[in-house]
């Protein structure tokens, strides 16, 4: 090991599943509220009712919230969001070229159709593990401070209990199928986005493997994810945050969008969306590169110190 360098030895799946979950919490930390502002404007039309427009634009809804409820309403559901980003990014992001060489089983060369497989895989794992957490950090973004100052939900854990006890414990997985297709698009549209601009980009000598690389290839796979996730996102958005009986299903809320809204409700809240993907991908995928690095790097110490 002696005279090699860290960045020359592949980390391990265990490197790679926790700097992806670690990676993943930092930049929700930086780009909640982002995230609160795209949940708030998707369900806009929804529960304010028809024709009355409260939030307008993505710094419009920010200075709304702060606003109205207070600055801290930018950071609702950050607890039960960092506890998905904890669980979904270290399965779906960390176990994703661990995936990749089981399809291979254990080859180097990853066409394509492999990659997509190894995204959609991963991604499908990940909620079927997470989703409580998502259902909960939604149900919170989405919650708006009552005129007697309660709330719907005042703590995490008590989002969880009243969720299990007043819908069954099949409300905690609540919008399972739209959250599986979702994050299947999201999932391999990212992954593979990055994977391949950034691979693309190091084949052809165009820049070495460092920050401008990682942030090229982060910005790119944010912006193509936003374009095609953004509808089945918005019905996840709108299912998820429902009142028990509401909708019959995804497809019954995609629907209903559609006869009351018309078909551009797929895209609101756009704009966050894309700011926010783009900006978490950036974080997410850079600072991921730096943990792997370091990782790497001290795992190598300490197995040959000298």
């Amino acid at each position: 090991m002696v005279g090699i360098k860290p960045k020359d030895v592949a980390p391990c799946a265990a490197v790679k599943f926790f700097g992806a979950g670690t990676a993943a919490c930092i930049a929700d930390l930086i780009t909640f509220p982002l995230d609160t502002a795209k949940v708030r404007l998707q369900i806009q039309g929804e529960c304010e009712g028809s024709g009355v427009v409260k939030y307008r634009g993505v710094f419009g809804t920010i200075t709304t919230m702060v606003r109205t409820e207070g600055a801290g309403s930018l950071y609702n559901g950050l607890v039960a969001g960092l506890q998905r980003q904890m669980s979904f990014a270290s399965i779906r992001i960390g176990l994703y070229d661990s995936m990749k060489q089981f399809y291979t089983r254990g080859t180097e060369s990853a066409g394509i159709v492999t990659r997509i497989m190894a995204g959609c895989t991963t991604g499908a794992l990940a909620v079927a593990l997470a989703q409580p957490t998502d259902v909960v950090k939604v149900r919170f973004q989405a919650q708006v401070r009552l005129a007697d100052g309660g709330r719907r939900y005042n703590s995490t854990l008590e989002a969880y209990r009243t969720i299990a006890r007043d819908e069954g414990v099949r409300g905690l997985w609540k919008g399972c199928i739209p959250n599986i297709t979702r994050n299947a698009i999201v999932n391999c549209t990212e992954l593979v986005t990055y994977d391949m601009i950034k691979e693309l980009i190091l084949k052809y000598d165009l820049m070495t493997d460092n920050f401008p690389c990682h942030f090229t290839a982060a910005f790119s796979a944010g912006f193509c994810t936003t374009v095609v996730a953004s509808p089945v996102d918005v019905v996840k958005t709108r299912f998820m945050n429902s009142a028990d009986g509401q909708y019959r299903s995804a497809s019954n809320c995609a629907l209903s969008m559609v006869r009351n809204e018309g078909a551009k409700a797929f895209y609101k809240g756009f704009m966050p969306s894309f700011l926010r993907l783009g900006s978490w991908n950036i974080v997410m995928f850079v600072t991921y590169e730096q943990i792997k690095i370091g990782m790497t790097r001290a795992q190598q110490y300490q197995e040959s110190p000298f």
